[in-house]
């Protein structure tokens, strides 16, 4: 026989032979599709934001048809409507989606806030608080170097004036910048609901305070005194509101020396303006 046919007759043989033996291990070793956990994936929003407490929307899903949650209100990006059909899928209960949208705790803006240092390293806010916590004196704020903006899905953050902020209308409540700020002074609102915010995360004495920030809180007490709902406390020297409380009567806010509060409507889009 001549070499050269022997060697194609070999070849074909192991080629034969391997393309069996695949042919049983994709039967033997196949994982078995979840269906319901496939379906469920195709109406979830796909952002993968981690915001449901589970690795991204296909770990959701599976959770969701392994019966691991029955919770279908999870997911804030895809809201009650998804909500609804998950809950079809399931034969469960719909749960309610609070709507809610992200808000930058600072007014720490290139007018108000004064800088300690000229960076010119990596525009990146996690880069640039490794640096003394940032150029603005205040080390609490805002850096404005927009690592929020970059990991926004839905275009809803710019930075305005040095400082970034957040149009409710395009947020989806996501968490992603939230778990990217190295600050973390943003975060979740209602969306229907008239509330307060104090937009300072400040935690230094008064004194300081006004010297680093014609707008930080310098925990004067005057909104604790002012509130009839009990909604506002102090730790640290900065106020903070629970929404829960909250009844968005603003009397916090007329009282405030420094401005820092706000009434904020999401729903109206009436955030302070910078």
């Amino acid at each position: 026989m001549e070499p050269i046919i022997f060697a194609v007759i070999v070849v074909s043989a192991i080629g034969r032979i391997s393309g069996l033996g695949l042919a049983i291990a994709s039967k033997v070793m196949a994982v078995p599709v979840d269906e319901k956990a496939e379906r469920i994936q195709e109406i979830l929003p796909g952002a993968n934001c981690g915001a449901c407490g589970f690795s991204g929307c296909s770990g959701y899903a599976s959770a969701l048809s392994k019966g691991e949650t029955t919770n279908t209100a999870l997911c804030n990006p895809g809201g009650n409507e998804v909500s609804k059909l998950i809950a079809g899928i399931m034969g469960l209960d719909a749960g309610e989606v609070k709507p809610s949208a992200a808000v930058v705790l600072c007014q720490g803006n290139n007018r108000n806030a004064s800088k300690k240092l000229n960076y010119s390293g990596v525009l990146s806010c996690k880069m640039a608080n490794q640096l003394f916590g940032g150029p603005k004196d205040c080390i609490y704020g805002c850096i404005g170097f927009g690592d929020c903006v970059e990991v926004c899905p839905y275009n809803a953050i710019h930075i305005c004036n040095g400082v970034a902020r957040i149009n409710p209308i395009n947020c989806r409540a996501c968490k992603k910048c939230i778990n990217v700020c190295p600050k973390h002074i943003i975060e979740l609102m209602p969306l229907y609901e008239v509330k307060a915010a104090v937009l300072c995360a400040n935690k230094d004495k008064g004194a300081l305070t006004r010297g680093e920030c014609m707008a930080g809180c310098i925990g004067c007490m005057r909104c604790v005194k002012a509130c009839e709902s009990g909604a506002i406390t102090v730790t640290n020297f900065c106020a903070k509101i629970d929404y829960d409380k909250c009844t968005g009567c603003g009397k916090c806010s007329e009282v405030c020396t420094m401005k820092c509060i706000n009434i904020i409507d999401l729903n109206k889009i009436v955030s302070k303006v910078i």
